[in-house]
């Protein structure tokens, strides 16, 4: 009878690792882990100066909608939430582009 667990790597199939563009960018990502903070404080700045007056410019001079501030407001306080609440490096760059993408989705939206 054996005792131990036979990890024998010929049992299980061989996987190829490719080397792609997302793994490239999973990798360039990892590199800044120890950047965290300053990812926290870039995205809090960026969105604090950039996009938080989106909402006042579309409203007033776009007549958009009064919804367009809680969805702006909502991602800033995300943002809030995912770098004080200790996710990763990849959770905080991840939630500044999409929130990027979502606010200039709407400037595009009401502007054009």
């Amino acid at each position: 009878m054996e005792t131990t667990i036979n990890t024998n790597i010929a049992h299980y199939p061989t996987r190829s690792i490719k080397n792609n563009t997302w793994n490239n960018l999973l990798a360039i990502l990892d590199n800044q882990a120890g950047n965290k903070t300053a990812w926290y404080l870039v995205t809090l700045v960026l969105q604090g100066v950039l996009f938080l007056p989106i909402p006042a410019v579309l409203m007033y001079y776009y007549h958009a909608p009064i919804f367009v501030l809680p969805i702006t407001f909502g991602l800033y306080l995300g943002s809030i939430i995912v770098g004080m609440g200790g996710s990763g490096i990849r959770v905080i760059i991840g939630w500044l582009l999409m929130s990027m993408l979502i606010n200039l989705g709407m400037l595009a939206v009401y502007i054009f």
